[in-house]
């Protein structure tokens, strides 16, 4: 095989996971970004990223002793810290009620600050060796509710266990969306679960760490006393191109066999003689030159992908072109998308141009957004199942446009207005303000964007899925 053959075949067999469903994380794939390391500290109690960020990725990493220590090299604190999930996207009844048992756990006029109260007691008392009622959650809510000093013994009796063996207790809340199916439902759970986590702090050893999308915390769910001791731990996960693109390269050179050889012996052929790929546990590490945007980490990319989106420098460079283009309307970029149209621009290099003296054709990058963009339309589609519903009848305009236009198409869509609009799960926020709340949510959704005079336009990432078109843009797939 020629190198570039065998670049795409390594890209295609890396740990490229897209999607993390609570399996835990690939040990190569573990890149921390400036801004995560914060994040996960453990003092960091409340940390929010928009959708594909890695909320999830970290929670799975958490959970998991042997990740935990190798993310203790980066935040060393978590080296003492053991980590419990109270709630995630995977199911574990024994660990966190689902969202039916939290629906009945309300209507039995339990409220979630007990709920949250009894999945913190029920890992605090398998960390003492205490006996509560656990055969249903009604009874260990119904317990906690009725036993305020035990519960106080139990949590004091926790820290003083982990004090004395020199250790921390995490409890992670993820997925908070799948709570419910109604926004004021939502915002109560999500809002007692933060008190909860206030409660928590008060205890040295103990600490919660709750994981929420920005369009949660746009509600009113820091309208309790003290909400600012939370505030102030406010941490983001956000990407950088420099960090995507370093992401990627951690994943590549700990590609299997001999898939990750290949990839090696390129980044050492284009790493300065002082610098070199690093070697521990099992997992090669990138130095310095290739985490930060140095021309090392550019050039590396040049190697992959030419300096040019096109026959000349007009159209673009790949380096920024495939960051940029993925970028959803508030100038987000997630690892989610990034990996997903680098992985489909290798795919459609490995059939379609398979004689190409580079691993990635700048058509096929262009396809790799397309593939990228449905992925994220079709994950968007499981979050917020009634945005497709209203983007589908504006399929096949162009953007920028009126918003009359829009508004035009929704009205004939959905004579009925917003409220007829489809959605089993969580309905647009600000569906009751008439169309325009639906354009608010989508804009806060990254969906839309609002131009300075008015229009409305869309990013690459959301507008190619959804299929519509823009003048000398990536055009939606097939």
């Amino acid at each position: 095989m020629t190198s570039a053959h065998a670049i795409r075949a390594a890209i295609l067999a890396a740990p490229f996971e897209l999607d993390n469903r609570g399996e835990t994380p690939h040990p190569g794939t573990l890149y921390i970004p400036l801004a995560h390391r914060k994040a996960l500290a453990r003092d960091a109690v409340l940390v929010v990223g928009a959708r594909g960020v890695g909320k999830s990725f970290w929670t799975a990493a958490l959970r998991d002793a042997a990740l935990r220590s190798q993310i203790g090299e980066s935040v060393p604190e978590l080296t003492r810290t053991d980590a419990h999930i109270g709630y995630a996207a995977t199911p574990n009844i024994a660990q966190y009620p689902d969202r039916a048992t939290f629906a009945e756990l309300i209507q039995r006029q339990h409220s979630p600050y007990q709920i949250w109260q009894a999945v913190v007691l029920r890992w605090l008392a398998a960390l003492t060796n205490t006996t509560i009622p656990t055969v249903h959650w009604d009874s260990t809510v119904a317990w906690v509710a009725s036993h305020a000093e035990e519960v106080a013994r139990i949590t004091e009796a926790a820290n003083q266990h982990l004090a004395s063996h020199q250790r921390f207790g995490l409890i992670i809340f993820d997925a908070l969306d799948r709570t419910s199916s109604a926004w004021d439902t939502m915002n109560d759970i999500v809002r007692d679960l933060l008190q909860v986590a206030l409660w928590l702090r008060d205890f040295p050893h103990l600490r919660a760490k709750v994981f929420l999308r920005p369009d949660q915390m746009e509600r009113s769910v820091t309208a309790f006393v003290d909400a600012s001791k939370i505030l102030a731990t406010r941490a983001e996960l956000t990407w950088e191109r420099h960090d995507l693109h370093a992401m990627m390269w951690q994943r590549l050179i700990n590609a299997p066999d001999a898939h990750g050889d290949c990839v090696r012996q390129l980044v050492n052929n284009t790493l300065h003689r002082e610098e070199s790929l690093r070697h521990d546990d099992g997992v090669w590490r990138l130095p310095p030159a290739l985490t930060t945007e140095r021309p090392c980490q550019r050039g590396l990319f040049e190697a992959l992908a030419g300096n040019k989106m096109g026959k000349d420098a007009r159209r673009g460079v790949p380096y920024v072109w495939s960051v940029s283009h993925l970028a959803d309307g508030h100038g987000w970029t997630s690892p989610r998308s990034f990996l997903a149209a680098i992985h489909g621009a290798a795919d459609d290099s490995q059939q379609r141009y398979a004689d190409y003296a580079l691993a990635l054709h700048y058509e096929s990058i262009k396809r790799g957004i397309q593939r990228a963009s449905q992925i994220r339309v079709d994950q968007v589609a499981e979050d917020d199942l009634w945005a497709p519903e209203v983007m589908h009848p504006l399929k096949g305009m162009n953007v920028p446009c009126a918003r009359e236009e829009i508004v035009q198409v929704w009205k004939t869509a959905f004579p009925a207005g917003p409220g007829s609009i489809p959605s089993d799960h969580l309905p647009p926020q600000h569906k009751e303000q008439g169309w325009g709340g639906i354009e608010q949510d989508l804009v806060h959704l990254g969906i839309f964007v609002t131009r300075k005079d008015g229009r409305i336009d869309m990013p690459d990432l959301y507008r190619v899925g959804f299929g519509l078109g823009r003048m000398g843009g990536v055009k939606p797939g097939k």
